[in-house]
């Protein structure tokens, strides 16, 4: 024999063990509960050479009380000890139940419920001594209850054995989840029944009981089923029949009664009744109600089958399995609802995502149609959130008088749930109701008051299609899951109101709206990455410079929050400050990487400016560590300009590189942040390409579109409306356009006194040209030649002066020093002075810029009737959205 065949000594109980599994698992579940539990007691105790085993199985459907359900090798005289462990019980098979794992004792002790006296003249003894390991019967809602094996020894089996036995007690649990047909199962079948089902096979007999009367009509071949009992005479009366059911089925009989009375449903019971030899057999009932016109229960009539067993020990502990599993399953599909609402409450953050979670959750649970969120406020309703209903029907109950005579009014002063099978059940309750706005789609309502931390907040109404009679347990899991609600739509309201500060502290931050300019129009888009408070530090910004150049600006405050947003609205203020002066790009970033220096080392932000020239068409830039901006060329297509790689502000050290570029008249520039371009299923270089590849093909055939319209299409390509981003993104989409030749004109004069003569004389024939000298003639003549005369007095030449019209009128003086003018306060003894004060009193705007040359003085005059100063009428766009 190949050495390879031969079974080692490990080998051969693997072998046996799987195999006894294997034979377990094939055991057939419509044997019976009980010997499903009696077959893996032998294979357990085979295993364990055990002396006999126990299975018990929780009562109330986990592992709390414990009932024995079925025994093997042990005398009455000890199991009877055993039919009924408390919950808490110090016994093995309570304890390895609770906790879930395999328990030990050395020595075997009944159960603290009983006692030496209790079990005279027999007590519990066993012949050798002997331990008992207990293993939990894993169910789907906690333990089904515990497996035992009592073996001849003081030594705790070994961990394979007790592995083994775990083994065991899951399968046997797998077999008897099946042994029972389902919850949905059962019931689908008590529906068929209502349309004539199969009646189960077996001598039958009929039956009428009168609750008026108390009376009870019964067929004759009914008297042989309970054993020739006569009901005739004194015994007709419905309370004889006490007599003849077991005491233990008299429970449960009682209560099948009053479930299918109040459900108005069928009523369907089966218990033990008792042979006039003393022997008992079993009946199953079916039965149908009969209401009088006010809805009370007046009669039963029904059907009865003989469903004796030949062991009457065995079925009654199969009847307590199927109760037990039925128990289970109600119980695991409570906490699964309850488990499930849990999950999806703690990631809903808004009213709105609790409203979905509670209609995903609890209406396909309940087979319900609608769902209501309502509060009052200034004594009218308000829907904070709804399911199932049309717009119409919400538009109309919200803002509507609230009645305090109503079930919204009751349940949010009683704090007690309320509970309709119809729309017919509250009218008559509360008649003011009437004339209320109520869906004619809904029938059945459950008026739930939902409490938070002691506080009404609100009611939820849950609303079915058809009439509904909510059984207790319905009603009790209703009332339990209207407190996550009621805690979930507070924590969202919180959430709600910090979200509203954060997002009107954000829209403060960044511009209301842009400014419309003569040579360039602006779009803009900001779409937030976070919930609530979790804000990001985007921003984007258009400032007017002098001479009508414009300042774009394009940042993002690395990280989310309010600290975040705070820093971007002070960068933002910070170059609104800093572009006052007019310093060039580099100079900008350049003061603002020591503004986020100064706020710690955990601040970073990136950070595009430029400056657009409509006079030259350059655009001048500088970037730290932002995406490049992206142009769209005289053919359509679109690319990206050339960007140095500087790092983000707070990180870098200047100086910073200036970028320049020309801009084609009527060209398309677009800024983002990489917010836009980034996204969950795709990297930024894709992104990238992807804004080129819209540009192009929105432009490519359609150069003029309106700005909104392509701000919109790029918006629409890369961020989907329903799509979650992973960053802020803020989008600006920028149209320039350059100043017609004729609207720029220059001079240059030699540092002389007669240059302000002759800037006069350049400024008169000039405005005449333009047709401004009635309006402005005298008051240009007196800036220019103040301006020249300064120069001449106190700085050097030579001497330039630029005239720009466009929607105001710019003139620029220009000298080759440093100095800075500044307005000072002229006493009224002085004969100088007082020119600054001049130019301030009489101009719009003015200003000081510096070059690498000198410096320009500029100033600025409002045009009564401005014409279109850019080379082509595009630039108005914006104002065509």
């Amino acid at each position: 024999m190949s050495e390879g065949l031969v079974e080692g000594p490990q080998e051969r109980p693997d072998r046996v063990r799987h195999e006894r599994l294997r034979l377990l698992e094939a055991v057939d579940p419509g044997v019976g509960g009980t010997d499903v539990l009696r077959s893996a007691l032998a294979h357990a105790m085979a295993e364990l050479g055990g002396l006999g085993g126990m299975a018990h199985l929780g009562a109330g459907g986990v592992a709390g009380e414990l009932s024995l359900a079925a025994s093997s090798g042990l005398p009455s005289s000890f199991t009877r000890a055993w039919q009924i462990i408390p919950q808490g019980d110090s016994a093995a098979p309570a304890e390895a139940g609770r906790a879930g794992r395999p328990v030990w004792r050395p020595v075997i002790e009944s159960p603290a419920a009983w006692s030496e006296e209790a079990l005279r003249p027999t007590p519990p003894r066993l012949p050798v001594a002997a331990g008992m390991i207990s293993v939990p019967l894993p169910g789907p809602a906690g333990s089904l209850g515990a497996l035992s094996v009592l073996v001849p020894s003081d030594a705790e089996p070994a961990d394979d054995e007790q592995q083994f036995l775990q083994d065991v007690a899951r399968k046997a649990a797998e077999v008897l989840l099946r042994a029972v047909p389902d919850a949905s199962t059962a019931g689908a079948v008590r529906h068929a029944g209502k349309t004539g089902d199969v009646e189960p096979a077996g001598t039958a007999g009929t039956w009428e009981l009168d609750l008026v009367t108390g009376r009870v009509v019964y067929s004759e071949s009914l008297s042989g089923l309970i054993g020739g009992i006569d009901f005739h005479g004194p015994r007709e009366r419905f309370e004889s029949w006490k007599d003849v059911i077991h005491p233990d089925d008299l429970p449960n009989v009682g209560k099948d009664l009053d479930r299918a009375m109040r459900s108005d449903s069928r009523y369907e019971t089966e218990f033990r009744v008792r042979h006039t030899n003393g022997s008992y057999g079993r009946l199953r009932i079916r039965a149908t109600i009969t209401v009088d016109e006010p809805g009370g229960v007046i009669r039963l009539a029904g059907t009865a089958w003989d469903t004796t067993w030949d062991t009457d020990e065995d079925h009654a502990a199969l009847n307590s399995v199927a109760r037990l599993l039925s128990a289970v399953r109600a119980a695991s599909a409570r906490a699964a609802l309850i488990d499930q609402l849990t999950r999806a409450l703690t990631e809903a953050v808004t009213t709105q995502n609790v409203v979905s979670a509670v209609a995903e959750s609890v209406l396909p649970a309940f087979h319900a149609s609608g769902l209501l969120i309502c509060e009052v406020q200034d004594g009218r309703m308000l829907i904070t959130g709804a399911a199932g209903y049309s717009q119409e029907f919400i538009d109309r109950l919200s803002g509507s008088p609230f009645p305090p005579d109503s079930p919204f009014g009751q349940a949010l002063r009683t704090r007690v749930p309320l509970f309709f099978a119809s729309a017919k059940e509250i009218v008559a309750r509360y008649p003011g109701v009437a004339g209320y706005p109520m869906a004619e789609d809904k029938d059945a309502r459950a008026f739930l008051p939902l409490i938070a931390s002691g506080r009404v907040i609100g009611t939820g109404v849950l609303s079915f299609a058809g009439s509904r009679h909510l059984s207790r347990e319905e009603r009790t899991l209703l009332t339990a899951l209207s407190g996550l609600i009621a805690q979930a739509l507070e924590r969202a309201r919180l959430y709600d109101d910090a979200a509203t500060r954060a997002r009107e502290l954000q829209r403060d931050l960044l511009p209301r709206e842009l400014p419309a300019l003569p040579c360039l129009s602006a779009e803009a888009h900001y779409r937030p990455a976070g919930y609530g408070a979790e804000v990001g530090g985007d921003w984007y910004d258009v400032i007017p410079l002098s001479s009508d150049r414009v300042a774009v600006v394009i940042g993002d405050v690395m990280g989310h929050g309010i600290a975040e947003a705070a820093t971007m609205g002070r960068l933002r203020t910070a170059v609104r400050t800093l572009s006052e002066l007019d310093l060039p790009p580099d100079d900008i970033l350049d003061r603002l990487n020591a503004i986020v220096g100064d706020l710690g080392e955990e601040y970073f932000a990136t950070c595009l400016y430029g400056v657009y020239d409509p006079v030259t068409g350059v655009l001048s830039f500088a970037s730290a560590g932002h995406p490049p901006p992206a142009i769209v060329r005289p053919d359509g297509t679109a690319a990206y300009l050339t960007a140095a790689g500087n790092p983000p502000l707070g990180a870098a050290a200047p100086p910073f590189d200036t970028m320049a570029a020309r801009l084609g008249d009527g060209g398309l520039l677009v800024l983002y942040t990489d917010g836009l371009v980034e996204a969950i299923d795709r990297d930024i270089d894709t992104g990238m390409a992807h804004l080129t590849k819209t540009l192009t093909d929105t432009l490519r055939d359609e150069p003029d579109m309106p700005l909104r319209a392509v701000r919109d299409t790029v918006t629409r390509a890369l961020l989907p409306a329903q799509a979650p981003i992973a960053d802020d993104a803020a989008l600006l989409v920028l149209r320039t356009h350059r100043l017609a030749p004729e609207n720029v004109v220059s001079w240059t004069f030699a540092d002389d006194p007669r240059a302000a003569g002759l800037a006069r004389e350049h400024v008169r024939a000039q405005l005449a040209a333009w047709g401004l000298g009635e309006e402005l003639l005298m008051t240009t003549e007196l800036l220019v030649s103040e301006l020249v005369g300064n120069v001449v007095r106190h700085a050097k030449g030579p001497i330039g002066l630029r005239m720009i019209r466009s929607w105001t009128l710019t003139c620029e003086v220009s000298d080759a020093s440093l100095t800075t003018p500044l307005i000072r306060r002229s006493e009224p003894t002085d004969e100088g002075g007082r020119g600054l004060q001049l130019v301030a009193a009489l101009s719009h705007r003015w200003g000081t810029r510096y070059s690498p040359g000198g410096k320009t003085i500029w100033i600025e005059q409002r045009i009564p009737h401005p014409g279109h100063p850019c080379a082509t009428a595009g630039a108005v766009d914006h104002w065509q959205g």
